[in-house]
């Protein structure tokens, strides 16, 4: 146990960390499986989707390169404390460039630059169904893949080896040696892979293979309403409208989007790329949250080939749209979640900050 943590005196151990870095598969796909295993129908599967993102290349990008971009919906007790830019240099495998919560192995939100030029990013399968108790956890098979794999082909390897189901998602990965982006679509049952060295693919957590919503969902692709749907009209729309203009400065634009195509008004609301649930009165209902859920984007990543062979990338710690969250005017107005008031902090929104590993990879 390292020495700072037992100068606190606190005694977590290796069974903490797995459960620390296997909770969102635990508590999201492995519980609803075994509910509907012991009582058959009774399970409601409401597997959250969260996180806006987008990797694009050729035609798509001012340089023709790749460019990333991510932001990650969490609630905020959690996003407050997702703090962490690591740079990990292994014994064996690629030097890890990730954002990170204290205590994990992998970056968790999935927003990686390894040394081998792979770029990483992920938003999850919304009302993902599905879980194999004896496959490899998801956290595993990320770190792994991140680690060792050295081309796209090798990372829908490892991802897709020994595969439990856990944290469904939508990787959207490229390599920038080859100036190709992939997306790679992973169920439990189904996956499929995209891949394009002049093209688009982004992400707002709804699946895109029939075979893969029919068998392993409860999604509803013909529900415009919904914050997937939503966001993916947008995602058309500023997919149009930068076409061959996407790098770090309109990356970070895109990722703090507050447009919402349906309404044809800038809201904050669960169905806008920095989506706001917590002022949103409906609350996110495809995902069991209830209305004014404390829960938004807490932090947003941008990065590009050029930077990426440096392992920089910019990051913003808050709401990339620049909204604060402050917990006092929020319980006030929303008392039913005071149950939260001792683990709530403020979240600002801090300015878009490059961060870069050091000594650099070309130094």
């Amino acid at each position: 146990m390292p020495k700072a943590i037992k100068a606190k005196g606190k005694t977590y151990d290796v069974y903490d960390l797995v459960v620390l870095n296997g909770n969102i598969e635990l508590a999201q796909y492995y519980v609803p499986w075994m509910a509907e295993k012991t009582h058959p129908g009774a399970a409601d599967n409401k597997a959250p989707g969260n996180c806006s993102g987008f990797i694009a290349t050729g035609s798509y990008t001012a340089d023709g390169k790749i460019a990333i971009g991510h932001n990650n919906w969490t609630d905020y007790i959690l996003g407050e404390r997702w703090n962490v830019i690591a740079d990990i240099v292994p014994q064996k495998g690629n030097r890890l460039f990730m954002d990170m919560m204290p205590g994990l192995i992998h970056s968790g939100d999935d927003f990686v630059v390894t040394g081998s030029g792979i770029l990483i990013t992920e938003t999850t399968i919304t009302q993902f169904k599905g879980f194999d108790p004896d496959g490899i956890p998801e956290f595993v098979r990320a770190r792994k893949a991140a680690q060792y794999a050295n081309s796209i082909d090798e990372f829908v390897k490892i991802m897709t080896t020994g595969n439990n189901g856990g944290y469904a998602n939508d990787w959207l990965v490229g390599d920038t040696k080859t100036n190709e982006i992939a997306r790679l679509e992973l169920g439990l049952k189904v996956h499929r892979v995209w891949r394009t060295t002049d093209g688009i693919y982004t992400g707002s957590n709804f699946p895109s293979d029939p075979e893969l919503i029919a068998r392993e969902t409860t999604f509803s692709p013909a529900d415009s309403t919904n914050s997937p749907n939503s966001r993916r009209r947008r995602w058309e729309q500023l997919t149009s409208n930068y076409k061959g203009k996407i790098d770090a400065e309109t990356g970070k634009t895109i990722e703090g989007d507050s447009y919402n195509e349906l309404t044809k008004a800038r809201e904050a609301s669960r169905c806008v790329i920095a989506g706001k649930v917590d002022t949103d009165p409906k609350g996110c209902p495809e995902w069991g949250w209830p209305p004014s859920t404390p829960e938004e984007p807490s932090r947003g990543k941008v990065t590009t080939a050029a930077l990426a062979k440096d392992l920089k990338f910019w990051a913003h710690m808050g709401n990339p749209n620049g909204d604060d969250f402050l917990v006092n005017p929020f319980l006030q107005l929303h008392p039913e979640f005071k149950w939260q008031a001792g683990y709530l902090r403020d979240m600002r929104s801090y300015p878009w900050t490059l961060f870069a590993a050091t000594p650099s990879p070309t130094k």
